[in-house]
């Protein structure tokens, strides 16, 4: 331990006189009495008082002289038989220069008491350099007694500024602990007193009563006289007074201890020894918390857990003021207990019943008690307002429950949710509508505003909005998750990496569900390399549609067989004719060629196989018998308004038996960078003839392109039938498009850029100026446009004035937009600019089928995939001769031979195709600018 008061260094000069002092030295480190110079006594000159060690425990009274002093200064070293301890005290700096003589023990200042002496030799005891000399080697010393004075009178006043600094705290403690005594007595006399007052009150009705008995035994003997009778009149009348009185005295005094007992209890509760107690034995307590504040905090606790809690205290307040006042009335009037406890409840009840009270007493107490019940009045109202705006304000804002079953789930909010809303609703109008839950983190009014401005009929469909959040199970059981037939998880309106990552969250809230899932799981997603990863959490129940995937697949379908967006419209929405899988125990044993002909209200499709764990196979050949178990799927209009019925005549002649034309090279441009690109670039590569060449014109960077490419797992060196070509541009600058040879493109996609994939108006509002600006471009190219390439193309398809009016409408190449927004989709529609997709309704359409039958989404799967069976458009002069008079059902036996399903046409002289025609058996005349849509195998 260091040294805290260091002395100026000793600085010696030679005199010529020995005896005489100049000038007291000042001593900077400690001095320690020598024992070897016990006759030479030092003298310790200076302001303050060096550091003394004590060699022995005993009192100073019966301690020797202490000769046994020796003095440390400079820096010689320390002998090993060093006799200072750690026990050694030091004498304190602050009690200044030590007197010659003794002084008066005196009382410690308040310093004294709380400062503690300062070790300063204790940290020279190890010290090599310490030095050792005797008294005699000091300069100026002094006489041996002088010393020993001076450090008996040191050892002394320490011994007395201890005993003073300790007694400090116990006399304030007396103080307290004096107080303290006092108010336990008297609260003790207190409680003795008031008991021992109603014994001795009790004990004094009992002799009473014993002596009015004794009086009747008395008066029985005595004659029975006129003067007998009153005698004892009066001293039953008195008994009975004295009584009432003394009942009424206790009443009194109950009535003043009540009102008195609050004031004194939260004026010195804590000073109550078990309380005490207990707030001292609180752990890692810094400060005592007064037990007033303490009984407040719990009072709020528990009104704030338990939620009849102000109700109960309101009850016990009621119950305490009619008791309360009943025993004040009975004090001040002269009725009895129990009619006085009446006019206290009448009182509490209805403020206006003590108009009619006589007396001052009465009136005070009656007044009291009706302002008491007033105000217990008004917290009642208070807390049935509470109740009733609490609750309303839990059914406005979607907290209470869902008792539905066998309903339709949607977790999330996005800006599909009205068209997915008006497709499930056509879907239930067959039953009479249906029940759709919506559960998202918005505000249950806004919910019901936003989908209110659709302005479009439910068709009976009731449609239920809660707020809260998927991830959270509570929410989830607010909605009877458990009891829903479908799910619908829909992307939120962020990027797709984020999307798709709390859409993985939702699925594992979901399959955290205890009572489990009756209904299966339909998730949105954005971006394929993550849907491997949400149905290996989901397991069967999920299923998936990627929004990316599915647009961009149909954006090349479209751009390669113009006006299939239509057709794919009708067929995934709800108000035409849709996929539908039933199974007819009476078609077992059929072969699919005769199937295809039992439906006059459907047209089958495919087979759901039972003995190959239930696959279905699109297109099966016309051998192929159908077996027990087996189920057929069909389009129609509805599930119900479709059944098998007896097999037509149909006629087998001969036909016109053209085959395909073969494929030539095309020329297509992407305009735009989207994030599942490759996967289009792949698709591309299997449709596409060799030869053909893909452009594509974005912002990107051209070095960044091919690592992005990379990344999403496309080879550019095994692409063989089509060759990239970048340019690097911006869509909506016209001189960046006028670098482009617009007027030799065969299809041109105007895609979503990823970059603005986040807000939907914005880019609508980029893929509408860059259609503008393109289709003016084209315009102004017209005279130097090559054709060739379009009459490559349609050289099988000459027939078709429909294909060749899309084709070469104005002279100017197919332009399909990815529009996102239905207002913007109104406006291409209007301008007839561009042959469009409707992202966000397409999806919709999708999910609100799938959520219907989950089967349905293989067959969309195979449909929309590049291998397998497709949907097309073909010309009527593979099927049938000009001005031929022929059924449905006789082109669709014919389609069988080049094996196809007609699932629709469209007449040359109308603007849409009809999917699922009625009366298929009823003869007609074609012509052959007539085109026919069909599922046909792309091998």
């Amino acid at each position: 331990m260091r040294d805290t008061h260091v002395a100026s260094p000793v600085k010696t000069t030679p005199s010529s006189d020995p005896g005489k002092y100049e000038r007291p030295p000042l001593l900077k480190k400690p001095k320690t009495l020598d024992d070897s110079d016990s006759d030479a006594t030092p003298r310790f000159p200076g302001p303050l008082f060096p550091a003394v060690r004590r060699l022995a425990t005993t009192p100073p009274a019966s301690r020797p002289p202490l000769s046994n002093l020796r003095v440390s200064v400079g820096d010689d070293p320390s002998p090993l038989d060093s006799p200072f301890s750690d026990r050694d005290w030091v004498y304190p700096a602050f009690l200044g220069h030590h007197p010659a003589k003794s002084r008066v023990a005196h009382k410690a200042s308040k310093l004294q008491k709380f400062d503690p002496p300062v070790s300063t030799a204790r940290g020279h005891a190890d010290d090599p350099n310490r030095k050792v000399i005797s008294g005699k080697q000091l300069i100026g010393a002094a006489p041996v007694k002088k010393v020993e004075k001076d450090v008996k009178l040191a050892s002394s006043q320490l011994g007395v500024t201890r005993s003073n600094s300790g007694s400090g705290f116990p006399s304030k403690r007396i103080g307290l602990f004096k107080r303290s005594l006092a108010l336990y007595l008297l609260g003790f006399i207190c409680m003795i007193a008031v008991p021992y007052t109603f014994y001795l009150q009790i004990r004094v009705q009992k002799l009473q009563v014993e002596n009015n008995e004794l009086r009747i035994l008395c008066s029985d003997r005595l004659e029975d006289s006129e003067n007998s009778k009153i005698l004892l009149h009066e001293d039953r009348a008195l008994v009975s007074d004295w009584s009432n009185t003394e009942s009424r005295t206790v009443a009194l005094y109950t009535v003043v201890v009540t009102l008195l007992m609050p004031f004194v209890l939260y004026k010195y509760l804590d000073y109550l020894p078990k309380f005490k107690t207990l707030s001292k034995g609180m752990k890692n307590s810094q400060e005592e918390v007064p037990l007033n504040k303490r009984i407040a905090y719990m009072v709020d606790v528990c009104f704030s857990v338990y939620p009849y809690a102000k109700l109960l205290a309101l009850l016990f307040a009621t119950i305490f003021l009619i008791a309360f006042g009943g025993l004040a009335l009975y004090v001040v009037s002269d009725g009895s207990f129990a009619e006085a406890l009446w006019l206290s409840w009448t009182f509490v009840a209805d403020s206006g019943n003590h108009a009619d009270r006589v007396g001052t007493g009465p009136r005070i107490v009656s007044v009291s008690i009706s302002s008491g019940g007033m105000l217990i009045f008004a917290m009642m109202l208070g807390l049935v307002s509470d109740a009733i705006s609490e609750k309303v304000d839990s059914l406005r804002k979607g907290k209470s429950e869902v008792i539905e079953r066998n309903h339709i789930l949607i977790l999330g909010w996005s800006d599909k949710l009205g068209s997915l809303l008006k497709q499930l609703a056509i879907a239930n109008k067959s039953i009479g509508g249906g029940v759709v839950v919506v559960l998202a983190e918005r505000d249950k009014e806004e919910m019901e505003m936003d989908i209110a401005k659709l302005e479009f009929d439910l068709m009976g469909t009731s449609v239920i909005c809660r707020s809260g959040s998927p991830l959270i199970l509570a929410d989830l059981k607010k909605v009877s998750v458990s009891k829903a037939r479908a799910i619908i998880v829909l992307a939120s309106d962020e990027n797709a990496d984020q999307s798709d990552a709390r859409a993985l969250r939702v699925v594992l809230s979901l399959t955290g569900v205890k009572e489990g899932l009756r209904g299966h799981v339909v998730v949105e997603m954005s971006d394929l390399d993550n849907e491997p990863l949400v149905k290996l959490v989901g397991g069967d129940l999920i299923e998936t549609i990627v929004a990316h995937d599915v647009i961009g697949r149909l954006m090349i379908q479209c751009a390669l067989q113009p006006g299939l967006a239509q057709i794919w419209e009708d067929i995934l929405g709800f108000e035409n004719a849709e996929f539908y899988i039933k199974r007819w125990p009476q078609l077992d044993g059929l072969r699919f060629e005769d199937v295809l002909i039992s439906f006059p209200d459907a047209i089958p499709c495919g087979v759901k196989v039972a003995a190959d764990g239930g696959k279905i196979i699109l297109n099966p050949d016309d051998s192929y018998i159908l077996k027990e178990g087996d189920e057929v799927l069909v389009i129609a209009e509805d599930d119900d308004t479709y059944s098998p019925g007896p097999l037509p005549e149909v006629r087998r002649g001969l036909f016109p038996k053209i085959a395909d034309p073969p494929k030539y090279p095309e020329k297509i441009l992407f305009c735009g960078w989207r994030r599942d690109i490759d996967d289009m670039i792949i698709v591309l590569e299997a449709f596409l003839a060799p030869g053909s060449e893909l452009w594509i014109f974005s912002e990107v960077p051209e070095k960044d392109r091919e690592k992005k490419l990379i990344d999403g797992g496309l080879d550019i060196s095994k692409l063989e039938n089509i060759r990239l070509v970048h340019r690097e541009g911006n869509a909506v600058i016209r001189r960046h498009l006028e670098s482009l040879p617009l007027e030799t493109f065969d299809s041109i996609l105007i895609l979503a850029d990823e970059l603005l994939e986040d807000s939907i108006v914005h880019s609508d509002s980029r893929s509408l100026a860059t259609l503008l600006l393109i289709r003016d471009i084209q315009s102004k190219r017209l005279p130097n446009k090559d054709t060739s390439s379009t009459s490559l193309r349609l050289s099988g398809f000459s027939h078709s004035s429909w294909i060749s009016e899309m084709q070469q409408a104005s002279d100017k190449s197919i332009i399909i937009s990815e529009i996102l927004d239905s207002r913007t989709r109104n406006l291409v529609s209007v301008s007839r600019i561009s042959d469009y997709v409707l992202s966000n309704e397409l999806v919709s359409m999708a999910l609100a089928m799938v959520a219907e039958d989950k089967q349905i989404n293989r067959v969309l799967e195979e449909l929309f995939a590049e291998e397998g069976n497709e949907m097309c458009i073909k010309p009527a002069e593979f099927y049938l001769f000009d001005q031929e008079e022929l059924s449905f059902h006789d082109i669709m036996i014919r389609g069988r031979q080049r094996q196809e399903i007609i699932i629709g046409y469209r007449l040359a002289n109308t603007e849409r195709a009809i999917i699922n025609p009625s009366e298929k058996s009823q003869p007609r005349k074609w012509s052959l600018d007539d085109v026919f849509v069909v599922i046909s195998s792309n091998e």
